[in-house]
């Protein structure tokens, strides 16, 4: 007999959990990822579920910071288990101005370490304006860009293990049309940041990053890499002509630190 209560008390002690699992409001959700992102990456407003809801995306300066900026409209997500390519958790977004209709994201969480795949994609993934990085404050608000940023990948994981980031694939960020009130310009030019792994690196945390120039007046090139805490980037911005230079004069002093007709980029 007793032995028969103790099986009922488990199984109700169990099935309250799962059922408070399943339940867990939005707001879990939207604590995690402010903690992850040190207050600059919020899902205001959240509602419903950790696995059913929505949320306004909000970017700020940090937790004592003035500056944020959101998207337009809600951003939904639904959560479900999935067998891809092992078990774990399938969370697929929805966002009508910025996300494509098939954004989905594969989640694999494990003892010490949780792995994130994006899986390929034929066009951009994610694209939102540039204007939305006003709201991480300094220099962004400075500059008011204009613009578009458009994510794209050919499939990219990413694990962490013991505090460690480990990539393999790639991505890379498209500026599209970038302008900026500090230039007289209508547009600036349309640039590309690549985050890639090497494979000779498995071991290694992170992944290399390369900045390029598509086409424009101002030129940016520069590389670096990105460690899963923070980037470093090293790099230069210069004119395209001589006569592009007096129009980018106080954009190249923001930018970095002026060496004659160059401005270096430091970063991390």
């Amino acid at each position: 007999m007793r032995g028969a209560r103790r099986w009922a008390l488990v199984g109700a002690i169990g099935g309250a959990l799962l059922a408070l699992a399943a339940c867990a409001p939005a707001t879990w959700l939207a604590e995690a990822v402010n903690s992850a992102s040190d207050g600059r990456l919020l899902l205001a407003e959240a509602r419903g579920t950790v696995w059913n809801g929505s949320a306004v995306v909000v970017l700020t300066g940090g937790p004592d910071s003035r500056d944020s900026s959101a998207l337009p409209g809600r951003l939904h997500w639904l959560m479900r288990p999935s067998i891809h390519q092992g078990a774990g958790l399938a969370l697929r977004l929805g966002q009508p101005c910025c996300l494509r209709d098939d954004a989905t994201i594969f989640l694999r969480p494990g003892l010490g370490r949780t792995q994130l795949e994006i899986p390929p994609s034929d066009d951009w993934l994610v694209q939102v304006p540039t204007a939305w990085l006003a709201g991480l404050g300094t220099p962004w608000n400075t500059l008011e860009l204009g613009g578009q940023l458009r994510l794209r990948t050919s499939g990219l994981k990413l694990e962490t293990v013991e505090g460690r980031w480990r990539v393999a694939g790639s991505a890379a960020i498209e500026v599209l049309e970038l302008s900026s009130r500090l230039s007289t310009l209508p547009t600036l030019g349309s640039y590309r940041m690549e985050l890639r792994a090497d494979p000779a690196d498995a071991g290694v945390a992170g992944a290399a990053l390369l900045l390029s120039t598509i086409e424009g007046a101002l030129r940016l090139s520069g590389s670096g890499r990105w460690d899963g805490t923070g980037l470093r980037l090293r790099g230069e911005a210069t004119a395209a002509t001589p006569q592009d230079e007096a129009a980018l004069g106080n954009l190249l002093n923001i930018i970095g630190r002026r060496r004659g007709a160059r401005s270096v980029i430091s970063i991390g």
